[in-house]
């Protein structure tokens, strides 16, 4: 691997992020041991911009793998493909990061098969090594390698949650959304809307999170709650801005919808 093939993958501005609950010495101290790390949490409540910004403040590249239920262990650890030449191996992104040294975080794990989960085991022990079982190689992973891993426990079904055979083999941090004055600062520090603007966002979100389980499969994530912050800086009407942002992604019930759109006009007459 060359230098190009590692600043390719740098996180080289630092990402905003605020703590919310001694995360960051956490992850620094799993880290200086290499350690595995699972973060838990609902969707949208920080988990990768956590991992972006902590592999910009350890320096070290960060690749990101999106799992979907489609994802093979050869699409994590790579596979022959053929060109004019006739066969030649490419690397997955999995032992792309075990080479180089970098963090590999894997967005959403559950949504991966099992069977390709699997993969991951002998690089989260003692061993720490990759076996490419189609190359004949095994990969011994580079001293500064560590994997980190994401989920929602709350939105799983049994059918589709970590076997315990994997999940013993991390530490892992809990995620949620930040207590309302922090994440009204989130939300302005990177949107640009004021403060006012930015509380009301999140009292709007407060309403639909105390609906989860009651109509909703999950409250309005701090993602979200930028995004219709985003809307409103570039002008458009907030009551239009939340309706595409906070509402329409969130429900296709139409009562629910009223029930949103009624907390929207709440706050934003």
């Amino acid at each position: 691997m060359t230098k190009h093939d590692v600043d390719q993958f740098a996180v080289t501005r630092e990402p905003f992020y605020r703590e919310v609950a001694g995360e960051i010495a956490l992850y620094e101290a799993a880290y200086a041991r290499r350690m595995p790390v699972m973060l838990k949490g609902p969707t949208g409540a920080g988990k990768s911009r956590f991992v972006e910004y902590m592999a910009w403040k350890l320096g070290r590249p960060l690749i990101t793998v999106a799992s979907n239920e489609d994802m093979t262990a050869s699409d994590l650890v790579g596979r022959f493909l053929l060109d004019k030449d006739g066969t030649k191996w490419q690397d997955g992104p999995l032992t792309t990061a075990a080479r180089i040294g970098a963090i590999c975080y894997l967005d959403e794990i559950v949504e991966a098969r099992q069977d390709t989960t699997v993969v991951i085991h002998p690089l989260t022990d003692h061993r720490r090594q990759l076996p490419l079982d189609k190359k004949g190689e095994l990969i011994e992973a580079h001293p500064d390698f560590q994997l980190v891993i994401s989920y929602n426990p709350g939105y799983q079904s049994l059918m589709k949650d970590l076997k315990q055979s994997t999940k013993q083999r991390f530490a892992a941090l809990d995620f949620d959304y930040p207590e309302a004055a922090l994440e009204s600062e989130i939300v302005a520090a990177e949107t640009g809307v004021d403060a006012k603007t930015a509380e009301k966002l999140v009292q709007i979100a407060h309403r639909s999170r105390n609906l989860k389980g009651h109509g909703l499969d999950e409250g309005i994530s701090t993602r979200l709650l930028v995004y219709a912050g985003q809307m409103i800086a570039q002008g458009v009407d907030p009551k239009s801005a939340c309706q595409m942002t906070l509402v329409t992604p969130l429900t296709d019930d139409p009562d629910m919808r009223e029930t949103l759109l009624a907390a929207v006009e709440t706050f934003f007459v």
